[in-house]
């Protein structure tokens, strides 16, 4: 039996006996938490909370005690959308981008994603599993304690497994929660330009049985958007991905009004991501939905786009999550302590509300609900302990630091 006990914690955050599913509308604001609190971890789960007053020593023994005085505990944060696998940097094409240059632009030149999928053919499963890795470690350290990763800069059954069987390994290296997702459907390679049809064939015929035969992902993506694919393309390679269980999971919206939002609620998507390009009809479709709107501040910050309008959404009644969308090319940073500034800052989120959506709605648009994303009983012990600061509010306020002193996954201290 292992045990943890952390005593004296000025403010245990998302602390629940029985938290909802997610939290949406004006329950965005709502933050429970316990002030002068204890937390006790046993065998790798939450096993209790409370007041330090009412804690009793006897039940409490534990292998390593942790002194949390002046210090808040939170449950990391559940990064629901990356493309941490990758095979180099694109800093050149950042240059390009400051230069004037659009994203669409770069990707037409044979720039961006293609960019990256002509050096995944020239990169090893080893050399993907080492410089994931060490992302992993960084964002980790910033209190990340699971994470999505796709696929998507293979653009070939090939290099697409290569990508999928790395993140198979780093499911068996890393001590963070991470989920895989296929995501074949993210550019159209070049020899396709034209053929557009016939590289939508070859996703649906020959990629999807073999992923979904040696259960490499859980989750299927398009990117459904301006230049990239269109909503019957979308159509075609989620219902042949939901035949071999593949569940959704969609691009939507950021280049433009793409139809991608609506057919993500069409077939019943964990998530639409990116969101930039939202109005009223989104709205009212992900209103009469379970999908997870996600807004991913990093690439519209990187890129200089619109902002979604996530007040807007929030004021709607819609739940929001807020992710990294760690990437080469249009966000490079991983740090959700960066994107829970950004949630505030650039997207007027209150911090209660940006705390939710990095955590519980992050956690129900990665399918971990019921594991992650609130301090509850029989949850994973997924959860950070800041350095001494002063108030929730700190965390979202002074931005550019790591806030974070110690991470413990899956209960033991990493």
């Amino acid at each position: 039996m292992s045990t943890i006990l952390i005593e004296n914690i000025k403010k245990l955050v998302l602390a629940e006996e029985k938290p909802d599913i997610i939290k949406a509308g004006r329950a965005m604001s709502e933050l429970p938490c316990i002030d002068n609190a204890y937390l006790y971890i046993r065998d790798g789960k939450i096993d209790n909370f409370g007041f330090m007053s009412q804690a009793n020593p006897e039940n409490l023994k534990s292998e390593l005690v942790l002194d949390a005085t002046g210090k808040m505990v939170f449950p990391a944060f559940c990064d629901s959308h990356t493309h941490l696998v990758y095979p180099a940097s694109r800093e050149i094409e950042y240059v390009d981008k400051i230069k004037g240059l659009s994203y669409e632009e770069i990707a037409k030149r044979g720039g961006g994603i293609l960019n990256s999928a002509k050096k995944m053919k020239e990169t090893i499963i080893a050399e993907l599993v080492d410089s994931a890795l060490e992302r992993l470690e960084e964002i980790k350290n910033h209190g990340t304690g699971a994470v999505e990763i796709k696929s998507g800069y293979g653009l070939d059954t090939d290099e697409e497994l290569k990508m999928l069987y790395a993140i198979r390994k780093l499911k068996e290296l890393s001590p963070l929660t991470i989920k895989a997702t296929f995501l074949g459907a993210h550019s159209i390679p070049a020899e396709y330009r034209g053929k557009q049809e016939e590289y939508v064939n070859k996703v649906i015929n020959e990629m999807i049985p073999v992923v979904a035969s040696e259960g490499l992902a859980e989750y299927i993506d398009v990117f459904c958007d301006k230049g990239f694919f269109t909503v019957e393309d979308t159509d075609r390679i989620l219902m042949a991905g939901l035949k071999y269980g593949l569940i959704p999971k969609i691009h939507a919206n950021e280049l433009d009004f793409s139809g991608g939002i609506q057919v993500g609620v069409k077939y019943n998507a964990l998530s639409v991501d990116h969101l930039e390009y939202t109005g009223e009809a989104e709205i009212e479709a992900l209103l009469n939905s379970e999908t997870m709107p996600t807004i991913l501040p990093g690439a519209a910050f990187f890129l200089n786009m619109p902002y979604a309008p996530a007040r807007k959404m929030i004021d709607a009644g819609l739940p929001l999550a807020m992710a990294s969308d760690f990437n080469p090319g249009s966000s490079p940073s991983g740090n959700m302590q960066l994107i829970l500034s950004m949630a505030s800052i650039l997207y007027r989120l209150t911090p209660e509300e940006a705390i939710n959506a990095c955590t519980i709605n992050g956690a129900y648009a990665m399918g971990l609900s019921e594991e992650l994303g609130t301090i509850t009983p029989g949850k994973i012990a997924n959860v950070f302990l800041t350095r001494e600061i002063p108030s929730i509010e700190y965390m979202p306020y002074y931005y550019g630091s790591n806030k974070v002193e110690t991470v413990i996954l899956n209960g033991k201290m990493v």
